[in-house]
Order: structure tokens, then C-alpha cells, then sequence
């Protein structure tokens, strides 16, 4: 499928790169929202993950499955948003219980006089946390939320 189909490794770039997008909405908004706003990693992750979704819901369907618009906008953005909703149930243990040991590990290795050892251990952990759901939310995504999408097109 993805090896040896052209079109569904298009696809796949296309999902890669709109996450591309997404992830670099989510790392801007957690980091805005924890270092300067003073909030959890989760709750900061969660409000960032949420931005994300938004962003990765339009541009999906309108540029990495354009031919998937023969569903309703309101009922793929639901099966989308469950999805990523069960994205999130991944994610929020992942931010919770992986930084405090990668702080302790970073904790003198990486701090300079502009990043600190929790900049590079909430990082880190949310870097764990997109590629993890990525790959849950691609393969969900293309074989549910945009399997009206006819192969041979």
C-alpha cells in the first residue's frame, strides 16, 4: 500500500507534511502557553494538540483528500475529531509520565543561559507524543475517517 502505491505514498506525504503544520502550531501554543502563561504541560498540551486538530481537520480535507468531501463536513469533522480525541488519550499519559524522567536526564546536559533543562525535557516530550499519535492518527484517519476515497482515482 504505502510502499508500493504512488498515490497513497502522495497521500501520506501530503498527511505528513499537513502534520508538519500541525506540530508546529502545537509546539508554538504549548510553549506560549507553559513558559509564559505559566500552564501545565498538560493543560498547555491539550489547548495546543486542540489548535492542531483544527488546522490538520481543514487542510486534510481540502488538500490531502480532496476526494473525500462526498461525506458531510460536520459528520467527517466528528469521525476526525474522535479520532484525534482518542489521539489525545494517548497523548496526555505520554506528557504526563515521560517528562519528569527526561527532565531528570537533561537536567545539566542541555542547559545554556537561554534554554533550560524543562524547555528541553517538555520538548522532548511532546516530540514523543506527536510521532506516536501521527502514526495513530494517520492510519485511523485514512482507513475511516477518509475511506470514501476510491483507490483507483
Amino acid at each position: 500500500m504505502i510502499l508500493t502505491d504512488t498515490k497513497e505514498r502522495s497521500r501520506f506525504i501530503r498527511f505528513a507534511l499537513v502534520g508538519t503544520l500541525g506540530a508546529v502550531i502545537d509546539f508554538v501554543i504549548m510553549n506560549i502557553l507553559s513558559h509564559w502563561a505559566g500552564m501545565s504541560l498538560v493543560l498547555a498540551g491539550t489547548i495546543s494538540f486542540t489548535c492542531a486538530v483544527l488546522s490538520n481537520f481543514t487542510w486534510n480535507r481540502f488538500w490531502t483528500y480532496p476526494e473525500s468531501r462526498s461525506r458531510p463536513l460536520m459528520g467527517q469533522l466528528g469521525m476526525f475529531f474522535i479520532v484525534n480525541a482518542a489521539g489525545v488519550a494517548i497523548r496526555i499519559p505520554i506528557l504526563h509520565f515521560f517528562e519528569p524522567p527526561l527532565l531528570r536526564f537533561v537536567e545539566g546536559a542541555f542547559h545554556t543561559t537561554y534554554l533550560t533543562a524543562e524547555f528541553y525535557a517538555r520538548n522532548l516530550t511532546l516530540a514523543t507524543a506527536v510521532g506516536i499519535v501521527m502514526m495513530w492518527n494517520y492510519f485511523v484517519n485514512r482507513y475511516w475517517t477518509y475511506n470514501d476515497i476510491d483507490d483507483n482515482s
